[in-house]
């Protein structure tokens, strides 16, 4: 018998660990701070073991966890064992017997106990996904829909081989079924309307429907059809169409609506934070630098430029001046002497060996520290501490084009993937906009904290600066 005809037994073996691990830990701390053992203890001891069996089941502990985050586990196990303390808090009210238990205790106990089981469900899956990339375990699926939406499916399944899916092919009403014919590698085993035979015929565990959305008929007829049949059928959204992944479901009523609003409310809050304690930091050598700036040529401080924000609002984006105070007349005559210069600008709207820079500007711009009062347009909620990068007006609407309604969907960044992985050797303005197409759709904490300090270890190597 293998572990996808026990995978029902492992689920409940799994369970009854869980509630066990969850009165283990009761007992050892109520030992661990030698508080007496008494009825009421028995009594919480089996009332947890009850509530953790019926709530870890309701919240769905012990799906297939196949291809999802780690995190996102945690936030379920978190979900479900808060219920499990309310229930426990309601049962102390309402008997008045609070006074019988060890606060110290209660409290660990319920603060920890998450982790732990989040430790064991973590050891679980390692286990699983050392087993699946060996060839163990695999579930076998088919896709409905050879187009950009499969495709990308397919890519997404690839890069994670510990999920243990194993894709034989797609089904797809505008290509030939053909055993030549291959699309990402597939092959293509038949018509929309054979996947039911197909299902009876053939052991299959998934069925991944990846039609656009103007397919309703089709998506129903396989969602009628095939339910039945032994496969869980997933519908991929064709939220590419949109160009934004961060949507969500909410409802206006009794009506479903997707957000294509990013949710960024912790991105702001951690904006703040970190440029408040970026600006402290650095307080004596922005002064430094200040004093510098002013005194090669007694020009301004501060080089102001308009940049463009979230909704494609401008603002004024902050640097110290580290090029010649009439800058912007050296450009209009550099681009109308030399061609050359000209269509550098044109492709990539920067000079490489740009002639008006100071040697003080070249020394900060190495450094990156040129860019030290941006810190202020971020504390200002005009820029992210990490984002895309900030651009003219001109950008947007030359080069951007169907990305520029997901650039002004999120603010600019003072770094990002743009600075830590090619920074100024990116001639490419394809590629560019193509970073910051990628950080927009796939932005989170732990994305901006990894792109922070590879940005910091850029500073030091001074490799790519502008």
């Amino acid at each position: 018998m293998n572990l996808r005809e026990q995978s029902s037994f492992i689920c409940k073996l799994l369970n009854l660990v869980d509630c066990a691990i969850v009165c283990g830990f009761l007992w050892v701390l109520v030992h661990w701070y030698r508080v007496p053992w008494n009825y009421f203890y028995t009594y919480l001891l089996w009332l947890s073991f009850g509530l953790s069996l019926v709530s870890f089941q309701y919240f769905q502990l012990y799906r297939s966890w196949r291809g999802w985050k780690f995190y996102l586990e945690f936030l379920v196990i978190a979900k479900a064992w808060g219920a499990v303390i309310g229930v426990l808090l309601f049962y102390f009210f309402i008997f008045k017997i609070s006074h019988a238990y060890s606060r110290v205790v209660f409290l660990i106990w319920s603060i920890v106990t998450p982790f732990l089981l989040f430790i064991v469900h973590v050891l679980v899956r390692k286990i699983f996904h050392f087993y699946r990339s060996r060839g163990k375990n695999i579930r076998r699926a088919v896709v409905a829909g050879a187009g950009d939406l499969g495709i990308n499916l397919i890519k997404e399944v690839e890069g994670i081989p510990w999920a243990g899916i194993e894709v034989l092919g797609f089904f797809d009403d505008k290509v030939e079924p053909n055993e030549k014919q291959t699309v990402a590698g597939r092959p293509i085993l038949g018509r929309i309307s054979e996947i039911k035979r197909y299902l009876l015929d053939n052991d299959i565990d998934y069925v991944y429907v990846a039609l656009p959305m103007r397919a309703e008929k089709k998506i129903f007829t396989i969602l009628r059809e095939c339910r039945s049949l032994g496969a869980r059928v997933y519908l991929v959204p064709d939220l590419y169409i949109f160009g934004l992944h961060h949507a969500e479901i909410q409802s206006l009523g009794n009506t479903l609506v997707l957000n294509f609003n990013p949710n960024t409310e912790w991105k702001r809050s951690f904006d703040i934070l970190f440029s408040f304690l970026a600006i402290i930091a650095t307080l004596p050598l922005t002064i430094l630098i200040a004093i510098l700036v002013k005194l090669q040529d007694g020009g301004p401080v501060f080089y102001k430029h308009s940049r463009i924000t979230a909704a494609g609002k401008e603002f004024q984006c902050l640097k110290f001046r580290s090029m010649v105070v009439d800058a912007d007349e050296q450009l209009k005559q550099l681009l109308a002497d030399n061609p050359e210069h000209r269509e550098e600008w044109r492709r990539s709207f920067k000079l490489k060996n740009d002639p008006r820079i100071t040697r003080l500007g070249k020394i900060l711009r190495k450094s990156s520290l040129d860019e030290l009062p941006q810190f202020i347009n971020a504390l200002k909620g005009e820029m992210s501490v990490v984002g895309a990068r900030p651009i003219v007006g001109k950008e947007l609407t030359d080069f951007y084009k169907e990305s520029a309604g997901r650039y002004c969907s999120m603010k600019p960044g003072i770094t990002g993937p743009w600075q830590v992985e090619r920074r100024s050797d990116t001639s490419n303005y394809d590629e560019r906009v193509g970073m910051d197409d990628w950080y927009i759709l796939n932005y989170s904490l732990w994305t901006d904290i990894k792109i922070i300090l590879k940005t910091i270890k850029r500073i030091f190597d001074g490799r790519g600066a502008v």
